[in-house]
């Protein structure tokens, strides 16, 4: 019941739209998409402010010979790796971290780096350009927490390191006071604006989780009680009535019919699944067998070719038989492709003429079974193969070891059915 739901759950996750980005699960379909396209935002802004901030930084700067240039790479090099991360979507919170945390380490050595300088208290140096680039990276690498510490301490940093640079001249404190305002605001923005988008997002994703787990549990129900209808009905019509036929026989053409009804109602009971009307009971060529398994494991998606050793006198089967031998020979493939991965599948189809009847054998190469072990409620084994076959007049023979496992179905023209 539980494989049954999750099919259903897929069923109805691919009434969604997919793409690259979607392909993590049921709850991340616009999360996903949201982060996506945020890292290309802040990757494309980052670039616009990193270009102003690299020009800034080629001009005489503020810091003692020496100092300039290492500084300048220290900060660029992650800076430029966060951005094409960004835009290629491939470890862009490893790389906005990374530049977040140098920059902080540079904007703490700035006042060491500038010492004895003459700075102007109108001229920002550099770094100012990149407080924004530094925000927005992190709404891409860090938690909220962090988002708003790291919005607010940048700014101060900066300020507090301007002012010691400045040895805390009176000029600087409005230019100073003006610029951290500034960034402080416009961090705070970029931040409540990543905040809103995500919880906007996961609240989508909360909706459209719980949207297909209801329709996978309707849907499930509604499965669930078709199925009990429709084995209610079969029950009614086809084995009642076998049961009924048999307990009034009292000649041997009333019990040949009882025969027959309970073999019918076997059958209908074994292809239970199975919506499509059983067909004509036209006899068919035993080479037609052949083409029918290897037409149905193509739509299973398995491509094998059935060995035939047909003698030239090898009797037809019956219609309804010939689909019983396809479907039993069918769901052995499905067992062989389902648990032993298809490991030395083949399948062999053998027609004699003396005595007339027809083989079918399927083997594969897997780790095996103990078909006594088998749990009462799994029918592939009993319902869809040994049943089916008995259906129809035939007989069923399966061998399982470490070496493998051989499933053979038997027919013969002389059985009753």
């Amino acid at each position: 019941m539980a494989e049954a739901g999750r099919s259903v759950l897929n069923e109805a996750w691919g009434r969604i739209p997919h793409t690259r980005e979607t392909a993590e699960g049921y709850g991340s379909f616009t999360r996903t998409r949201i982060e996506r396209v945020s890292e290309l935002l802040i990757g494309a802004g980052s670039f616009v402010f990193a270009l102003q901030a690299f020009v800034a930084a080629l001009g005489p700067g503020d810091e003692r010979e020496g100092w300039h240039t290492p500084l300048v790479a220290a900060v660029f090099l992650p800076l430029a790796a966060m951005i094409v991360a960004c835009l290629m979507g491939r470890f862009a919170r490893v790389f906005a971290g990374v530049f977040v945390v140098v920059y902080l380490g540079a904007l703490a050595l700035w006042p060491i780096a500038t010492v004895g300088s003459q700075p102007s208290p109108t001229e920002e140096p550099w770094t100012f350009y990149l407080l924004t680039v530094a925000t927005a990276a992190t709404v891409v690498a860090l938690p909220l927490a962090l988002q708003i510490a790291v919005t607010i301490a940048a700014p101060l940093l900066f300020g507090l390191t301007r002012l010691v640079q400045g040895d805390f001249d009176e000029a600087f404190f409005v230019p100073v006071g003006l610029d951290v305002s500034f960034a402080i605001i416009l961090g705070s923005v970029l931040v409540v604006l990543g905040w809103t988008y995500r919880s906007v997002a996961a609240n989508v994703d909360e909706t459209r989780a719980r949207a297909v787990a209801s329709y996978a549990a309707a849907a499930a129900a509604a499965a669930t009680e078709r199925e009990r209808v429709a084995v209610a009905a079969l029950m009614h019509d086809s084995v009642l009535g076998a049961l009924l036929a048999a307990e009034r026989a009292g000649t041997p053409r009333e019990r040949t019919l009882a025969v027959s009804m309970a073999r019918e109602a076997l059958t209908r009971l074994a292809n239970a699944e199975k919506d499509a009307w059983e067909g004509s009971d036209e006899p068919v060529d035993a080479a037609h067998l052949a083409d029918e398994i290897e037409s149905a494991a193509r739509e299973m998606g398995v491509e094998t070719a059935v060995l035939r050793r047909l003698d030239d006198e090898t009797p037809r089967v019956p219609g309804r038989v010939a689909r019983a031998l396809v479907l039993a020979a069918m769901q052995a493939v499905a067992n062989a492709v389902q648990h032993a991965d298809a490991a030395g599948l083949g399948v062999e189809l053998r027609g004699r003429a003396e005595p007339g009847g027809v083989t079918v054998r399927v083997r594969d190469a897997g780790g095996g079974f103990d078909i006594d072990r088998i749990p009462d409620d799994r029918l592939g084994i009993r319902g869809s193969i040994q049943a089916r076959v008995t259906a129809v007049g035939g007989r069923t023979e399966i061998e399982s070891g470490a070496n493998g496992t051989t499933v053979t179905l038997h027919w013969e023209s002389g059985d009753r059915w």
